[in-house]
């Protein structure tokens, strides 16, 4: 089965563009994202045109700052300060990777963490570890998403992600964990990868690598989660090699059309439940 990400996130979108025009309603104003980009990183700034124009999609204000490569580290942070305090503001991101005179952590650190959508302050990743509610990232949000429309019942099986990143790896290690999952997480120093690979039921390969993973690896009925997102000669592929792992694999998201179109529909979600937070207003249990 090809897991078709694309008509996921329509599913997801629409349900949010129901609840935003219901929260616009009661609260008497839209839900509001707020969105920073340092720099002129071309794929940042595609990331960012087209998170503005999803939240416009949904009736969400979409509050862009784009500032230049040069800008002080406290000049950003005084940004995101009033961006905390600014009451049309539900979400706020700051988009990765920064320049390099700039300290990531620190930035993350001063967002609101009950604004934080993206998921990353160490309030939010902390409430992950220790199963609290809090905001989830939004790619390993997605990931789950797809993975329980093909495997509903996770409990018991075996998951190696690929990948330990604090943005997809280990936030998705523990998603798989709180569903009773098995879970290895592999990485560049990991010995006999291939083999580790061979024993799961899940797989989740989120490391950077053009097609690292091989259709070999891969156990026959396995569901692969591809988050790889590598351009190569003008053409998007992920870190599985598709055609080989199609073969064996029980379910495989495909690269494009699979995650990506996931991550920004959990962004749309995730500001839309920190709207109904902030505004006092109740989310009707099961709306999203």
């Amino acid at each position: 089965m090809i897991i078709d990400g694309k008509a996921a996130a329509a599913t997801l979108r629409a349900k949010v563009a129901e609840g935003v025009a219901a929260f616009t309603q009661a609260a008497g104003r839209k839900p509001g994202l707020a969105v920073v980009l340092v720099g002129d990183d071309p794929a940042s700034a595609v990331y960012v045109r087209s998170k503005g124009k999803a939240c416009r999609e949904a009736g969400m204000e979409s509050l862009e700052h784009r500032l230049p490569a040069d800008t002080p580290q406290d000049d950003l942070m005084t940004l995101v300060r009033s961006l905390n305090a600014d009451a049309a503001v539900d979400g706020l991101l700051v988009q990765l990777p920064l320049p390099a005179h700039i300290n990531p952590d620190a930035v993350i650190e001063t967002i609101d963490p009950g604004k934080d959508v993206d998921g990353l302050t160490s309030e939010n990743t902390g409430r992950l570890a220790n199963g609290l509610h809090g905001f989830v990232p939004c790619t390993p949000m997605g990931c789950m998403m797809l993975l329980r429309s093909v495997r509903p019942d996770l409990g018991g099986l075996n998951a190696v992600v690929i990948g330990r990143s604090r943005l997809v790896g280990k936030p998705m290690a523990q998603l798989l964990l709180a569903a009773d999952c098995t879970v290895t997480i592999a990485h560049s120093k990991t010995r006999d990868l291939p083999e580790i690979v061979r024993r799961a039921d899940i797989v989740v390969a989120a490391v950077g690598r053009v097609e690292m993973v091989r259709g070999d690896w891969i156990k026959r009925g396995a569901t692969l989660i591809d988050v790889g997102m590598n351009r190569v000669e003008g053409r998007l592929t992920g870190d599985v090699a598709f055609d080989e792992a199609k073969v064996v694999a029980g379910a495989i998201t495909p690269v494009p059309g699979g995650v990506g179109p996931m991550t920004i529909a959990c962004l749309l979600r995730n500001t839309l439940i920190a709207a109904h937070r902030h505004a006092r207003v109740p989310l009707e249990k099961g709306a999203l």
